[in-house]
């Protein structure tokens, strides 16, 4: 019976560290928010060489399109929902980007460091 124990322990230490080291390795998550035809924040700075996600809130009240030619992203974030965007690894740079409904207004960059 002690053997049984001792397995069903390690086993389940195992399955912790596991979990545990997942956790661990998912991406950053960086909140942002739409809010009058503007992104708040307007600037980001990210770990150069690590992957990240976007959480896109939009407060507005008509969609907007989260555009980065140099990131080739281009997401529609619809009225009052959240979005996540996940981003590759950068290297170190400014990437701008756009809410393509509002280019005049909605801006910002992300810094990767």
């Amino acid at each position: 019976m002690t053997r049984r124990l001792t397995a069903a322990f390690l086993v389940a230490i195992a399955a912790v560290v596991v979990a545990t080291a997942a956790r661990a390795a998912d991406p950053k998550e960086i909140p942002i928010t739409i809010e009058n035809n503007r992104f708040s924040p307007e600037e980001i700075k990210v770990k150069a060489g690590e992957p990240f996600v976007l959480v896109v809130t939009n407060k507005d009240k008509a969609p907007e399109e989260f555009e980065s030619k140099d990131l080739r992203i281009e997401k529609v974030v619809p009225a009052g929902k959240t979005m996540k965007i996940r981003v590759r690894a950068l290297k170190p740079g400014t990437y701008p980007f756009v809410g393509e409904y509002h280019e005049k207004t909605a801006k910002g960059r992300i810094i990767a460091e």
